[in-house]
């Protein structure tokens, strides 16, 4: 059904991550999700086989290969069942490093986004504040120019690796008197002083490191602000539709193998003298959610495709990421009530799958926020300006 999409190219890469991750991650997991840290030298490994490179320029020691090695990159790291692993990675090579490909300039892309790729260095994107929420726009965290350099004072939330990232991509509000919803993208080194950060305690995500950061009269050079001075909002507007693509793909992903998973222990549990994949209420449901994940992920893949052709996708990106965590997670509460009991035991991985999933429709823009947004574009006949 998929052919179209994935070549053999495609899927010998897909064989070969499936194996670095079964041999370099896997066996470290439930040691990791435990002490909520994972360790700097994953991320040199990450980089030694290109891995973080998929979608960048050769120039920088990416392999700049099309959006479905992306795809897959993705598909495989939710198999693995730790959603705060998956997060760390896609957080710095697709939020972080985005914002370096796209509004850095050459020499921030020959100083970062080369030793991003390598695995050498860490980032971390901060939009997301203790008193805004999904509410980009009503962010407080202002950067005030002083000669040669910019002045950082406020606070950001929730931003995964925002304890242990070597740099800081900090969205801000901006001084502009014809504007008063300037904000810029600011690259700031973690050892800047005035930087702070806490780390969170969640419900799941364990194994990444969601932290608090503080700015305080953080100074950093002029040439830090990447883009153009005031148009922040729309660099991060228009990168929100990879994220919520990225979003939407982890969803349809984790639901696929939560329902594989569940096949599995359901041919092999017994109750009244046969399997459990033979009663008719489980058979017809796990036909339901099979079906529903198929959907999503067939959305998914379209639109991967269409961002891939340079479509701008806004609105389908909002749609994927509202849908397919919501079906993800029903779909994966569905497969914990059919391992009973056992599914609510750590040993099995619906228990952590049911936890990270969770956070699917709140991060990157909770669902009611996309459902206004999706409105306004519908109903409203609201478009987004595209940056260069």
């Amino acid at each position: 059904m998929y052919q179209s999409y994935f070549t053999e190219e495609h899927e010998l890469f897909r064989e070969g991550f499936r194996s670095f991750l079964a041999a370099e991650v896997v066996p470290h997991l439930d040691k990791w999700e435990k002490e909520g840290t994972i360790p700097r030298e994953i991320w040199p490994k990450f980089g030694e086989m290109g891995y973080f490179g998929i979608r960048y320029p050769e120039k920088y020691g990416g392999l700049d290969l099309d959006i479905f090695y992306l795809v897959i990159w993705l598909e495989e790291m939710q198999r693995i069942n730790s959603g705060g692993f998956a997060a760390a990675m896609w957080a710095h090579n697709y939020l972080a490093m985005t914002h370096l490909l796209k509004e850095g300039s050459e020499e921030i892309k020959e100083k970062y986004l080369t030793k991003s790729i390598s695995g050498e260095m860490i980032g971390c994107l901060c939009i997301t504040e203790p008193f805004g929420g999904s509410d980009v726009g009503a962010m407080r965290t202002m950067a005030i120019k002083e000669g040669d350099e910019y002045v950082i004072n406020g606070s950001k939330t929730f931003i995964t690796n925002g304890i242990y990232s070597d740099y800081l991509i900090v969205i801000s509000k901006m001084e502009d008197p014809d504007n008063p919803k300037a904000m810029g993208v600011f690259l700031v080194d973690r050892d800047t002083p005035g930087v702070s950060a806490s780390k969170l305690d969640k419900l799941g995500w364990r194994a990444s490191d969601t932290g608090e950061i503080a700015f305080d009269n953080v100074r950093i050079p002029a040439t830090n602000l990447m883009g153009d001075p005031g148009k922040g909002f729309y660099y991060v507007m228009q990168h929100f539709a990879l994220e919520r693509l990225i979003m939407g793909v982890n969803a349809h992903a984790r639901a696929e193998y939560a329902i594989e998973y569940t096949l599995q222990y359901m041919s092999e549990r017994t109750a009244f003298g046969k399997s459990l994949d033979k009663f008719q209420a489980l058979r017809h449901r796990m036909a339901e959610m099979a079906t529903e994940v198929d959907m999503i992920k067939s959305f998914n893949y379209k639109i991967a495709e269409n961002l891939d052709k340079g479509v701008y996708v806004v609105k389908e990106a909002c749609m994927s990421k509202l849908q397919s965590t919501k079906i993800a997670d029903e779909v994966i509460y569905s497969c914990l009530q059919f391992l009973g009991g056992y599914g609510y035991m750590e040993e099995y991985p619906l228990a952590r799958m049911s936890r990270d999933s969770r956070l699917g429709p709140i991060g990157g823009g909770t669902s009611e926020i996309l459902k206004e947004v999706i409105a306004k574009m519908m109903i409203d006949k609201k478009s987004y300006k595209k940056e260069a």
